[in-house]
């Protein structure tokens, strides 16, 4: 294979766009359960609480080990330091400067200290253990705080993935993949039982703060699922998959889902379905690398997909928003009456999510993701990738 920078090429990966969006919209069921649009303590209510309690957690998980995947799927021989985390930046940071300042203008500017504030900003309220800064303005950018990490460390972690021997690429997924899952027992037996979290729900009665931030929000604990996805992309690049079908992994996923429903809460955030989305991952790579169809790669699920960063920061604001009027209401509403304002909440979000994509997202990409005309100072990263770390890549669709 031409090693030459630029020469390497790989399929398109349609059924992971389309996937991108079932993991966002699994994220907003989630949230939907404790907006307080279904009357508290209905039937309906406790079905949806009950009903959702993986979703969240399962959704963002697979984000943290796609974006691993992906990264080093489309790695560029040649790539400097500097170019590599300057595209990352301006892929995050427009949509989180927007979020965030809506999030202020709706709900959060009367109740954030300036220095929550900040931290949240600039992405850093994912290091800290309160709730009241993790969880701060919009809640779901403390994920953002942890890919942050994950894009200063890959062109520094590539190298690293590249040099091991396509041979021993499944004994280290396998333990990456331990580690996740020996987490909540280091959580559990290592850090403090009390105070309990803060919920509104039943997820997360008499579990500790220490242990939930430790377990779910620590972005060095959530980058153990990034490099997993780094080492399953080597995997399938190497020739080394184990032939497993999307359809299978799927399954796999969804006893791993139903699975998490029942476990204590420390292990359904990462520990009970991190290998079977490993597997999903690199199944539904591996298929589109063949040229095989999978049921995400429509133009619909491409398109959702494709919004799906924006939908996640923003569906959070408009559930929040929808949910203090209900609260404020005289009357509870109906089961159907709630399934109507969440039917229209999400249409809502998709609507935002179309203005923030094409408003800010990808113009800011095309403005500032590209290569500039001037190299970067820094030593290029992809040049360190040694020619058996593509050992049997596949070739372009």
């Amino acid at each position: 294979m031409d090693s030459a920078a630029g020469a390497v090429r790989h399929p398109r990966l349609d059924s992971l766009t389309g996937a991108r969006f079932i993991a966002a919209a699994l994220v907003f069921v989630c949230h939907l359960a404790t907006a307080g649009i279904f009357a508290p303590g209905s039937g309906a209510a406790d079905g949806l609480m009950t009903a959702t309690k993986t979703a969240g957690t399962i959704g963002v998980s697979f984000f943290f080990v796609l974006s691993g995947f992906v990264l080093t799927w489309s790695a560029r021989p040649g790539e400097t330091y500097t170019r590599v985390l300057r595209r990352r930046l301006v892929k995050i940071f427009p949509n989180h400067l927007v979020t965030f300042a809506l999030a202020m203008a709706v709900y959060a500017a009367a109740a954030t200290p300036l220095g929550t504030a900040v931290l949240n900003l600039l992405l850093l309220q994912s290091w800290s253990s309160d709730p009241s800064v993790f969880l701060s303005v919009n809640g779901a950018s403390w994920s953002l705080s942890c890919e942050l990490l994950f894009y200063a460390l890959f062109p520094l972690l590539l190298p690293l993935v590249a040099r091991i021997r396509a041979g021993r690429l499944w004994w280290w997924a396998g333990g990456f993949a331990a580690a996740v899952m020996l987490l909540p027992l280091v959580a559990t037996r290592l850090l403090p039982s009390s105070p309990a979290f803060p919920t509104v729900g039943a997820w997360l009665d008499g579990v500790s703060v220490e242990g939930l931030w430790f377990v779910y929000i620590f972005p060095l604990s959530r980058l153990l699922e990034f490099v997993l996805g780094m080492l399953m992309a080597r995997v399938v690049l190497s020739g080394r998959w184990i032939g497993l079908g999307a359809l299978p992994a799927a399954a796999l996923t969804v006893v791993a889902y139903v699975l998490g429903l029942y476990t204590p809460m420390l292990f359904t955030a990462a520990a009970v379905t991190v290998v079977p989305l490993a597997l999903f991952i690199a199944a539904l790579a591996s298929a589109d690398a063949g040229g095989l169809r999978t049921g995400l790669t429509s133009r619909v699920m491409r398109r959702l997909g494709e919004v799906s960063f924006a939908f996640y920061l923003l569906h959070g604001i408009v559930l929040a928003f929808v949910g203090e009027r209900i609260a404020g209401a005289a009357h509870p509403l109906t089961t159907v009456q709630s399934v109507l304002v969440s039917l229209a909440a999400l249409v809502v979000g998709l609507l935002l999510s179309l203005a923030l994509y094409h408003g800010v997202e990808t113009p800011v990409m095309r403005r500032w993701g590209g290569p500039r005309r001037v190299a970067d100072a820094a030593p290029p990263v992809g040049a360190q990738l040694p020619e058996h770390a593509r050992e049997g890549a596949l070739p372009r669709a």
